[in-house]
């Protein structure tokens, strides 16, 4: 039976949940010291056996105004501030988040308002450049301020007046361009090319020519074109050359008229006005200019390419070796191809450009008085440095339908110095004079001045 004294610690103990160390577990006992649940013995009826409290190893049983234990309400803070911690760190990683959104967001400002300033300040730098070159464009040389890039010389230069290249009074006097080959042959020539297989050979032909006539050079070619006598087509060669390069190539082109007596290259190209000559822009021109600043003195002609007359249609106009020299040196930079149509030999300048040039052109009449002169001057020739006659090519230009030669064995002639020869045929348009309309000239014209030009290119590109 239970210690009388003890009672009262025992019923703690049981409220608590704990067992005494060194007591026995026993099962409650009910009247006169008998364990509930177990028989009452002979005659008793059987009683069932109420829940077990507390203490042995069951789960405290919640009363009606019975309160938790000290340990459940420990369990229940622990839990509750677990709850409010892990509640705590999520608030914190949201915050987190946001600030690294907000950052990100400053950011990408920040980067589209450098942006935007560096878009602004470039458009700015490109509307001041185009508005200088607009200016130096349109007066290429008033005394203008120095600037970093080009400073003019100091010393007064006379700004020439523009005049036009054909009188007023004399454009209606001339008729209606014609077409270089009749309409009959015109006509024979697309029969032909139908019924047979020229025409794949005509394109293989013209790309294998553009090939050549496209290819990049490293520093400027110069072409000098002259001839030993006036009225041999010098000019017009020189003509066909600078608008054949122009139109094949995508650098600049630039045609000089190196002959200030009373040429006629700035009519054959189709310009209209002339102001500055070779004369002039030689005491104009300077190392430190542009390319910008050196076509403001130049005349642009159809295409890229821009013209340097030789004079101004005056007489007495007078030009220099040492002042030719001069230009040429300056500009050969500027420009992929160069030709120059000289004074004909045996002129000074004219010898000067033909040793100066990478290509040499010498042209002469399909007549027996023009081959005669001609192999003279390539005898001449031959006394030279061996690269001057190995790249000269000469130009037997056909003067009338049907010239009294045979251009065969006089191009066999003339090969027999070194030489190259080629045929220039005749033509209506080129030989009515004035401007030259590459539309109207005969299909054997064009093809010879293009492969001309591709062949003169050629040499000009080797190292004789």
């Amino acid at each position: 039976m239970p210690n009388a004294e003890n009672w009262q610690g025992d019923v703690l103990r049981d409220l608590r949940g704990a067992t005494p160390q060194g007591t026995p577990q026993q099962g409650p006992q009910g009247p006169a010291g008998q364990p509930q649940g177990a028989p009452a013995g002979p005659g008793f009826p059987t009683q069932s056996a109420p829940a077990p409290d507390a203490g042995y190893g069951y789960p405290p049983v919640q009363h009606p105004g019975h309160q938790a234990a000290p340990a459940d309400q420990y369990q229940q803070a622990e839990q509750y501030r677990a709850q409010q911690y892990q509640q705590q760190e999520q608030h914190r990683a949201q915050q987190a988040q946001q600030y690294q959104a907000q950052q990100g967001q400053q950011a990408q400002q920040a980067q589209q308002a450098q942006q935007y300033q560096a878009d602004q300040y470039q458009a700015q730098q490109y509307q001041a450049q185009q508005a200088q070159a607009q200016a130096q464009h349109a007066q290429p040389y008033q005394g203008q301020q120095p600037q970093a890039a080009y400073t003019p010389s100091t010393s007064a230069h006379r700004t020439p007046d523009s005049r036009p290249v054909v009188d007023k009074s004399l454009v209606t006097a001339g008729r209606k361009p014609r077409h270089g080959q009749s309409f009959a042959s015109r006509a024979t020539r697309a029969v032909r090319r139908t019924v047979s297989s020229s025409a794949a050979k005509e394109v293989a032909e013209i790309t294998r020519v553009a090939e050549v006539l496209q290819q990049p050079v490293t520093t400027g070619r110069q072409i000098a074109v002259t001839s030993i006598r006036g009225g041999a087509g010098k000019t017009t060669v020189a003509a066909l050359l600078g608008t054949t390069y122009a139109h094949y190539r995508q650098d600049p082109v630039l045609v000089v008229e190196a002959d200030p007596a009373l040429g006629s290259l700035p009519l054959r190209l189709g310009a209209e006005s002339l102001r500055w000559t070779i004369g002039d822009f030689a005491d104009i021109v300077e190392p430190q200019m542009s390319l910008l600043d050196i076509t403001g003195y130049l005349v642009q002609l159809p295409g890229n390419a821009w013209l340097l007359p030789g004079s101004q249609g005056q007489i007495g106009a007078m030009l220099g070796s040492r002042a030719y020299e001069g230009v040429m040196v300056s500009l050969r930079r500027y420009f992929g191809v160069t030709v120059v149509d000289c004074e004909t030999l045996p002129a000074e300048v004219a010898r000067v450009a033909l040793s100066a040039a990478q290509a040499r052109i010498l042209t002469a009449p399909a007549t027996l008085e023009g081959v005669t002169s001609t192999y003279s001057v390539l005898q001449w020739m031959q006394g030279l440095p061996k690269h001057v006659i190995a790249g000269t090519v000469v130009v037997l230009t056909e003067l009338v339908p049907h010239p009294g030669l045979d251009l065969a064995e006089a191009a066999e002639k003339l090969k027999s110095t070194g030489a190259s020869v080629q045929v220039l045929p005749y033509d209506r348009h080129l030989a009515a004079g004035g401007l030259i309309r590459t539309e109207l000239l005969a299909h054997s014209t064009r093809e010879a001045a293009t492969r001309l030009a591709a062949d003169v290119f050629q040499l000009s590109q080797k190292r004789h």
